[in-house]
């Protein structure tokens, strides 16, 4: 997502380094790339020309400060206006209501079903609410089974009515049984379409009306591009809804959508699909993906990611095995799963600054572990547990048994003893301050 934009952003950057002050000229040709960026990242027109025409205005009227050179400065007013760009800042949904009715709409394959689970998974488990998914399509059987899945998937209940033809009565229905089992949140996933109809909408329009719903999202494929920001244009123009779902950001797009929908339908991206999982759903804040466009990377958002997945009693009891050197495979495998949990590989190492654009061209697998994990799982629990066992027959077993060499055993193994070692002096303050010292100085 965005790494072409990144790249060409950086490119025009790039005109001003070296030089000692703003001028119309070099500023000139500056935002002139940068409107060509935008452009290829499939931006509409007038939302880059507006955008470069803010840029230019506020460049040439600023002073350049002595410690800043005009290069940073062009960046810092670029991060600016892409944040306001896209809303400024995070927009909460509303949860008021008792329940709180969300409605979920836009095209088929948008992937409004799969986030209606994501949703209902982010509301339970971060938000402590006992929400209800309802099946609102009535033309789609599949989309009926699919939402039973996720439910059973992510233990929220499902409500649905396959012999019932007419949404609003299924929606009525939904909302009558939620109050009754004291769910406070319904989750309605409305029918889609290949593209849009009249029909559609005034359907969706009838359901919006009778159930009045505290929110109304639209939910649009960040691949479609300028399709999506005009697809939203009409939703909007209809149902008015209350805020935007961006689908599919860790695919193939140039991510002109995320850009230039909030400009179009005045409307905030509240959240942000990257991923098939339940758990891959983020909140959008436009400070921070502005810092991922232009390569700061998003230590925010990484930090509270592994917050998310931070066992306190477990880190407290891994500390006390570390500082008796006791450290074992079992340990190794749980911290591994600590780090699958918090979602894409790549995704996570482009939060860190600097080295998102350094791993551009490198295909991350999520399945890096599997031969890790496969290692470990050919081992015996007296082995995982005593690693200090492993002689060379144990450690041919291992390797036959996991499909691997003896080699990348022994890669492990040796991975694994540097790991205590450091884990064990990062918890020894007397042996942190003697490698400290040991370091040369700087000058």
């Amino acid at each position: 997502m965005f790494d072409n934009l990144s790249e060409k952003l950086e490119r025009a950057f790039k005109v001003l380094k070296g030089q000692g002050q703003i001028s119309e000229i070099n500023v000139a040709e500056t935002v002139k790339e940068i409107r060509k960026a935008l452009l290829d990242a499939d931006v509409s027109y007038k939302v880059a020309k507006q955008f470069t025409d803010s840029v230019k205005e506020k460049a040439i009227g600023s002073n350049v400060l002595n410690a800043i050179s005009p290069n940073q400065l062009m960046v810092k007013i670029t991060h600016d206006e892409l944040t306001n760009l896209m809303g400024g800042g995070m927009s909460e949904i509303n949860l008021k209501g008792s329940p709180c009715v969300i409605l979920i709409s836009g095209l088929q394959g948008s992937g409004k079903t799969t986030f209606s689970g994501k949703l209902a998974n982010y509301l339970k488990n971060k938000k402590g609410k006992t929400p209800l998914l309802v099946a609102g399509d009535v033309y789609r059987p599949a989309a009926i089974d699919q939402l039973h899945v996720l439910g059973e998937q992510i233990g929220v209940e499902v409500w649905s009515d396959k012999e019932n033809k007419n949404p609003v009565d299924i929606a009525q229905k939904a909302i009558t049984h939620a109050k009754s089992k004291g769910l406070n949140v319904v989750i309605i996933d409305t029918a889609g379409r290949l593209a849009v109809d009249e029909q559609m909408m005034n359907e969706i329009e009838q359901v919006k009306k009778t159930v009045n719903p505290q929110e109304t999202l639209f939910v649009v494929d960040s691949m479609t591009g300028q399709d999506a920001v005009n697809t939203a244009k009409a939703f909007n123009d209809k149902i008015n809804f209350d805020g935007v779902v961006l689908t599919k950001l860790d695919g193939d797009t140039r991510g002109g959508a995320a850009l230039s929908i909030r400009n179009v339908v005045d409307k905030p991206i509240k959240f942000v699909g990257t991923g098939e999982k339940m758990e891959a759903l983020d909140i959008f804040y436009p400070e921070r993906m502005a810092d991922r466009i232009l390569g700061m990377g998003d230590v925010v958002s990484l930090v509270e990611k592994a917050q998310e997945h931070y066992d306190e009693e477990k880190a407290r009891a891994l500390q006390k095995k570390i500082a008796k050197n006791q450290f074992d495979f079992n340990d190794f495998m749980d911290q591994i799963g600590q780090i699958k949990k918090m979602g894409n590989m790549k995704d996570l190492i482009g939060m860190i600054p600097g080295v998102g654009k350094a791993m551009k061209d490198i295909d991350i697998d999520d399945n890096a572990f599997k031969g890790i994990e496969a290692i470990i799982r050919s081992m015996t629990p007296k082995e995982r547990s005593t690693p200090q066992i492993l002689n060379g027959s144990r450690r041919k077993r291992i390797a036959d048994g996991s499909g691997t060499s003896i080699q990348e055993v022994n890669k492990l193994i040796k991975q694994f003893e540097q790991t205590g070692k450091m884990m064990k002096m990062m918890g020894d303050k007397n042996k942190m301050a003697q490698l400290m010292k040991s370091m040369p100085k700087s000058r």
